[in-house]
C-alpha cells in the first residue's frame, strides 16, 4: 500500500515580476518601457533641440549630439544597458552582480535629470519654449517615460511598523513619513550580489587598466568643460551615474579586484595620472591639475592624523603654510631677509623639517587633550600662525615674513639643470610650467602615498587605529597613547611642509590670507578636513578623490556668486546623509554606519 504524503501549501513569495514598484505600473511594462524609453533618449541627442547656435553646445545638428546631449546620451546609453541586464540578457548580466534594478533608477533619473536641466536652462538664457526644437520635446518625453518605467521596477519593501493608538496626528505623520522614505531607500539599495565567477590574473589586470583609463576620460572631461551648464551636467550625470555602478555591485566587485592587485592598481593610477599634462593643449588646465595635487598630498598627511590616529585638527593648513614660507625664505626671494638660495633639495628639506619642528612644539604641550578641547586648541594655533606670519613685518615684530605682502618673486625650481619654469619639448608634445610643476607634485605624492601606505601597515599604525577606536583601552593595553599621537601629530606636519615647499614655488608669493581656517576657496583647514572626511578617513584613494572634487567644484562653480558655498554645502549635506562613510569606505567605517550591512562570517577550517 502505497501512502501520499502531503505537505502545506504555503504563501507564494512575490517573484520579480509580481512584487510592486513605487508606482502602480506592473512591473514587467515598467521594465519594457525603461529599455524603450532608454533607446528613445539615445535616438533624441542626435536630433536639434533647439534653433540657435547662442546656446552653449551647438545643439541645433542632426545626427551629431553635441554638448549637454552627450551626456544624456550616456545616460540613456548606461539606462538601456542595464535595462538588457535586469531581463538577463547573456553577457550583460556581468554588468550587475547585484541586481539592475536600482541601476536603472538611477540612471534614468540622471537622464531625466540632465535633459530636464538642459532644457531648462535653454528655455531661461533664449527666452522661453519657442527655443526649442521638436528634439528637445522627444527627449523631455522619453526621460520621462524612462524614469516612470525603472520606478515601477519591484523591490523588497521594508515590513511597516504598526500604529501605535495613542499617538498624536503628528506623530502619525511622523511615522508615515519615515515609512515612505524607508520604501524609496530600499528601492534604491542594491540587491543581494549573485555569485560572479573568479576571472584569470591577467583579465583582472586588463579590468583594471580599463578602469583607470575610464577615470582619466572622466576626470579630463569633468576639467575640461568649457561653460557653467556643461558643468553642472557634468556633475549630475556623475553623481547619478556612481550611485548606479554602485548599486549594481560592479564597483564594489571591481574594488575587491584592486585591492588583490593593490601594488598594480596604485602605479596604473599614478601612470594615468602622469597622462593627464599630455592630454591638455596649453596650462589652462594643467594649473588645475597641480593645485589638485597640493591640495591632495596636504589632505592625505592630514588623514595620518584624522583618519588613523583620530585626532580632531582644525589648524593643519598651517603646518602647509609653515612649510612655505621656510622654502621661500631660502629660495632666492627679492623679499627674504636672508638673501641666500638653496638648491630645491635643500628647499626641501628646510620646508619639511621646518614643519616637523612646529608640529611637535604644538603637539609636545596640547596632544594631552581629547576630542574638541584638541580641536579648540589646533584651532587656535592655525589662527596664531596666521596672525603671527601677518605681524613679522619689522615693525609690530622681527622682519621676517614681509607682513601682509608675504615673499615675492620667488624663482621657478631648477632640478638637475631641468628649469621648470619655461616650456620643454617632450616626445613632440609641449609640456608648460604647471605641467612641470605637475610631474613634480606626482613625484611627491608618491612619496606621502609610499609614507602612508607603510606607516598605516606597520606597528605605529595598528596603533594609531587603536587610539583612535578606544584611548582607554588602547592605553590599559601598554600603548603609550602620547607618544603615538605625537609621532601622528609630527608625520602628518612634515608631509604638509614638503607640499607647501612646491606650493610657494608654483605660486610665485605666500601670504598669511592663503591659510585660512576657512574660506571661499581651497585650500584652507575647513576644506582639508572636509577632503578627508568626504573622501573616506583611513584610506589613500579617499583623500585623494576628496580632495579633487573639493578643489575642482569650487573652482567650477564661480558662477554662482554668493550662492556658490550654498550649493556646496547642500552638496556635501547630501553626500552625508546617503554616504556618511566617505566616497572610498574601509570595512570597519562601512559597517560602523550601515547597521544593515552583515558581519563577516568567521571562516571555518575548511573555509580557512
Amino acid at each position: 500500500m502505497t501512502t501520499h504524503t502531503t505537505t502545506p501549501k504555503t504563501a507564494r513569495t512575490p517573484t520579480a515580476d509580481t512584487r510592486p514598484g513605487l508606482i502602480g505600473i506592473p512591473p514587467h511594462i515598467g521594465r519594457a518601457l525603461a529599455t524603450g524609453g532608454g533607446l528613445l533618449t539615445i535616438v533624441s541627442t542626435f536630433l536639434a533641440w533647439t534653433w540657435t547656435a547662442e546656446f552653449p553646445g551647438d545643439l541645433t545638428v542632426y545626427g551629431y549630439p553635441g554638448g549637454l546631449q552627450v551626456l544624456v546620451l550616456i545616460g540613456g546609453a548606461l539606462t538601456t544597458l542595464f535595462g538588457l541586464a535586469s531581463y538577463g540578457v547573456k553577457g550583460l548580466r556581468l554588468l550587475a552582480p547585484s541586481g539592475a534594478d536600482a541601476a536603472v533608477r538611477f540612471t534614468a533619473l540622471a537622464a531625466f535629470a540632465t535633459t530636464w536641466y538642459t532644457i531648462t536652462a535653454i528655455s531661461t538664457q533664449l527666452g522661453g519654449l519657442v527655443n526649442l526644437e521638436p528634439g528637445a520635446y522627444v527627449a523631455a518625453a522619453a526621460t520621462l517615460i524612462t524614469l516612470l518605467g525603472a520606478l515601477a521596477l519591484p523591490f523588497e519593501r521594508p515590513e511597516p511598523d504598526p500604529f501605535d493608538p495613542d499617538d498624536t496626528g503628528w506623530e502619525k505623520f511622523r511615522h508615515t513619513t519615515a515609512q515612505n522614505w524607508q520604501a524609496i531607500r530600499a528601492a534604491f539599495a542594491p540587491g543581494t550580489p549573485r555569485p560572479v565567477r573568479a576571472l584569470p590574473a591577467y583579465a583582472e589586470i586588463l579590468l583594471i587598466v580599463a578602469v583607470l583609463a575610464i577615470a582619466l576620460t572622466v576626470f579630463t572631461y569633468g576639467i575640461g568643460t568649457e561653460y557653467d551648464e556643461l558643468f553642472v551636467g557634468f556633475l549630475i550625470m556623475a553623481g547619478f551615474g556612481f550611485a548606479a555602478l554602485n548599486a549594481s555591485g560592479l564597483i564594489p566587485q571591481i574594488t575587491q579586484i584592486t585591492a588583490r592587485h593593490q601594488n598594480i592598481t596604485i602605479c596604473g593610477a599614478f601612470l594615468a595620472a602622469a597622462c593627464f599634462p599630455f592630454t591638455q593643449t596649453d596650462d589652462q588646465y594643467a594649473t588645475i591639475g597641480v593645485y589638485i595635487l597640493i591640495f591632495a598630498t596636504v589632505a592625505l598627511g592630514l588623514n595620518i592624523v584624522v583618519g588613523l590616529a583620530g585626532l580632531l585638527d582644525l589648524g593643519y593648513v598651517a603646518f602647509l603654510g609653515v612649510g612655505a614660507y621656510a622654502a621661500s625664505l631660502v629660495s632666492g626671494s627679492q623679499s627674504s631677509p636672508f638673501g641666500v638660495h638653496f638648491p630645491f633639495w635643500a628647499a626641501v628639506l628646510v620646508g619639511a623639517a621646518a614643519s616637523l619642528v612646529f608640529g611637535v612644539l604644538i603637539g609636545a604641550p596640547t596632544l594631552r587633550l581629547r576630542g574638541d578641547y584638541l580641536a579648540i586648541v589646533t584651532l587656535g594655533f592655525g589662527e596664531i600662525f596666521r596672525i603671527a606670519a601677518n605681524n613679522l613685518d619689522g615693525t609690530s615684530g622681527p622682519d621676517l615674513t614681509n607682513g601682509s605682502n608675504g615673499i615675492s618673486s620667488i624663482p621657478d625650481l631648477k632640478i638637475l639643470g631641468f628649469d621648470l619654469g619655461i616650456q620643454h619639448d617632450i616626445a613632440g608634445f609641449t609640456i608648460g610650467r604647471f605641467a612641470n610643476y605637475f610631474f613634480l607634485m606626482l613625484v611627491i605624492t608618491a612619496v606621502v602615498v609610499l609614507v602612508f601606505r607603510r606607516s598605516g601597515d606597520s606597528r605605529i599604525g595598528r596603533a594609531w587605529v587603536a587610539i583612535r577606536e578606544d584611548e582607554t583601552a588602547a592605553l590599559a593595553m601598554g600603548i603609550n597613547g602620547f607618544r603615538v599621537k605625537l609621532v601622528a601629530f609630527a608625520v602628518g606636519a612634515t608631509l604638509a611642509g614638503l607640499a607647501g615647499t612646491v606650493q610657494a614655488h608654483v605660486t610665485y608669493t605666500v601670504t598669511p590670507e592663503q591659510y585660512l581656517f576657512a574660506g571661499t576657496s581651497p585650500p584652507n583647514s575647513a576644506f582639508l578636513l572636509a577632503a578627508v572626511v568626504l573622501g573616506g578617513m583611513g584610506t589613500i584613494a579617499g583623500p585623494l578623490i576628496g580632495a579633487s572634487l573639493l578643489f575642482l567644484i569650487p573652482n567650477k562653480l564661480q558662477f554662482l556668486g554668493d550662492y556658490q558655498l550654498f550649493a556646496f554645502g547642500l552638496a556635501l549635506v547630501l553626500l552625508m546623509r546617503f554616504r556618511p562613510e566617505g566616497l572610498i569606505a574601509n570595512k570597519r567605517r562601512k559597517l560602523e554606519f550601515h547597521e544593515e550591512a552583515e558581519a563577516p562570517a568567521v571562516l571555518s577550517k575548511t573555509g580557512a
